[in-house]
C-alpha cells in the first residue's frame, strides 16, 4: 500500500520567508524537484527546506488535508516559527 505525504517547505525570497504546501507519494524526489527548478512554478529559483510532513494512507485524505493547510495561514506561520525556534 502506498503512502502519501502533505508537506510544507520554506525558502527566503527578498529577505522574506515564504512557504509552499503540497502533497506527494515520494517526498525526497519531490523536494529534489523543487530544488532543481522542476517543481511547481511558484517554487522555481529558490532553495527549499522541508519544515513539516505528515503521512496519510490515501491520496484523497492527503489532498483534503493539503487543501486545509494551504488555506490555513495561521497554522503555516506557527509551523514556520516553531521550526526556526527549534533549529
Amino acid at each position: 500500500m502506498q503512502n502519501f505525504y502533505v508537506y510544507l517547505i520554506a525558502s527566503l525570497r527578498k529577505n522574506k520567508l515564504i512557504s509552499y504546501v503540497g502533497f506527494t507519494n515520494n517526498l525526497s524526489k519531490r523536494l529534489k524537484l523543487h530544488n532543481n527548478n522542476k517543481g511547481a512554478k511558484f517554487t522555481k529559483g529558490n532553495y527549499w527546506k522541508l519544515l513539516f510532513k505528515k503521512k496519510y494512507k490515501s491520496k484523497s485524505e492527503a489532498m483534503k488535508n493539503e487543501y486545509i493547510l494551504k488555506k490555513n495561514y495561521k497554522l503555516r506561520k506557527k509551523i514556520k516559527e516553531k521550526f526556526f525556534i527549534n533549529e
